[in-house]
């Protein structure tokens, strides 16, 4: 008979160890709480607008490729892509923005155009950062977390220096320029910390950004996760949505099942891509690995104050990906790591995705998603929601040179609350637990607990870290441990 494997939640880490599993033979059944699947990177349908509800940014196309070869699939198969030019806009003030598009050359050029000498330094920087990308993506990353050896390689002897450096230090050794110093460490808040905190052989995600540039799937990022249950239901994935997991059963320290909708659901394995915390709760207290202490210790990626607005008419000097940079970065960045509360003149990202995407609006209209990054755990209401829409719609406006207020058909918001009761998201973090030198490989919580035999975790607060591409890469690695556990 085969061994059965119960995935709680259905993201791109769950979807992707669903494929894996059920390709290798196992009897895999995905229990969603949600009425969809995709666990953060639902959408969002309103008066014939589309939201990506989550991510928005496909970065990395390599590993997006590579997952779908180990089914001897493409992309393409799923979805189409489209190389987005320009990549995005960085504003820091009415007539004062940068453009990044879509190759280095162009990129260089816009360097070299802000500060003589840059193009070379920055090409200096994107080839260690290239360096990094093919010893990390390619090798690391694909290592699940077990031993401190795994991160000692001849390659990696050589960069030692790079793990106890920073990216700010590294930045800073070589540019003066703010506008270009805040570019390139704008990649490392997708590992959720700040550049003086992440270790600078994290580099590899500003060539993942220059390098590799930005892709958009088209009818959004959605698109992947239909793609990804295409794939899992023709290797015979189930799949059930409306399922919240309410228990872990544990016999003689053995997971044996779970308790859905008030029925028991034995398997002979259990994969959470749930929030971690928030499973290890599902669990009798003498099986959870982490008391709420480590928890509570540990530097979490932000959370995010987000808004999706259906426009009434084509926005004037947008595109596709903008970031508004035209306050104080790093008090915000304080607001966000050291203060734990509201920045009080935020920075803000703004994606317009009817710019390249005809389906994401009606004909004539805009659809806008607007993203201010913020502290696990702040204070969360209608009427701050309220103030902080006008505080940055109204810095878009001056930025943009246009009135956009008065042509909102309607507006929704997410915020920590909501990432708290529709993720069961520790403290209300959107991006799980940051990649700091603390919190790496190793480091990091593990995918396999050491309490209760053949329960397994998957995700963004595990191996190898936050972000799309790391979730398909942490599908496949817990997927490889619960395969080698029978053995």
């Amino acid at each position: 008979m085969k061994k059965t494997v119960s995935i709680i939640g259905s993201g791109f880490a769950s979807l992707a160890a669903a494929c894996y599993l059920a390709r290798d033979g196992y009897e895999v059944e995905i229990f969603e709480k949600n009425k969809t699947i995709g666990g953060r990177a639902r959408q969002l349908k309103k008066e014939g607008f589309t939201f990506d509800i989550g991510p928005t940014w496909y970065w990395m196309p390599d590993v997006f490729e590579r997952f779908f070869a180990d089914f001897g699939k493409t992309p393409a198969d799923f979805y189409e892509l489209e190389k987005l030019n320009p990549a995005y806009k960085v504003f820091f003030g009415k007539e004062d923005s940068i453009t990044i598009e879509d190759t280095l050359e162009k990129i260089y050029k816009a360097f070299e155009t802000e500060e003589a000498g840059s193009a070379a330094k920055l090409e200096r920087f994107i080839d260690e950062a290239l360096d990094n990308y093919n010893i990390a993506i390619k090798d690391l990353v694909y290592r699940p977390g077990v031993s401190p050896l795994e991160l000692v390689t001849p390659a990696t002897a050589k960069k030692l220096g790079s793990f106890f450096s920073t990216i700010s230090k590294e930045v800073r050794k070589e540019f003066k320029n703010p506008k270009l110093i805040q570019i390139l460490e704008f990649p490392v808040l997708f590992l959720g910390a700040k550049a003086s905190n992440t270790p600078a052989f994290y580099s590899f995600m500003n060539y993942a950004d220059f390098g590799l540039g930005t892709w958009h799937p088209k009818g959004g990022m959605y698109k992947v996760i239909e793609g990804m249950e295409q794939l899992a239901r023709s290797l015979g994935v189930k799949i059930n949505t409306s399922a919240p997991a309410e228990k872990i059963f544990v016999k003689n320290n053995t997971a044996t099942g779970i308790l859905v909708n008030g029925e028991r659901i034995k398997s002979d394995y259990i994969l959470s891509g749930a929030d971690y915390h928030h499973t290890e709760t599902l669990l009798p207290k003498d099986n959870r690995q982490y008391p709420e202490s480590y928890w509570e210790k540990k530097t979490f990626a932000p959370s995010s104050l987000l808004f999706y607005v259906g426009f009434d008419k084509k926005l004037a000097n947008i595109t596709h990906h903008s970031l508004f940079f035209d306050t104080d970065f790093e008090k915000h960045a304080r607001a966000i790591y050291d203060e734990a509360k509201w920045p009080e003149d935020p920075l803000f990202y703004a994606s317009f995705p009817s710019v390249t995407d005809a389906s994401a609006a009606p004909k004539g209209k805009e659809t806008g998603i607007f993203l201010i990054p913020l502290a696990p755990d702040v204070e969360d209401s209608e009427e701050i929601r309220e103030k902080y829409f006008q505080k940055i719609i109204s810095r878009f406006e001056e930025i943009t040179q246009q009135k956009v207020i008065d042509h909102i058909l309607f507006r929704e918001s997410f915020c920590v609350l909501d990432f708290k009761k529709e993720y069961n998201s520790y403290k209300g973090n959107a991006y799980g637990l940051a990649n700091t030198l603390f919190q790496t490989a190793f480091l990091r919580p593990k995918l396999k607990s050491r309490k209760v035999h053949n329960l397994f975790f998957t995700g963004q607060l595990t191996v190898p870290g936050p972000g799309v591409p790391p979730s398909l890469i942490s599908g496949k690695l817990v997927a490889g441990l619960i395969q080698n556990s029978k053995k």
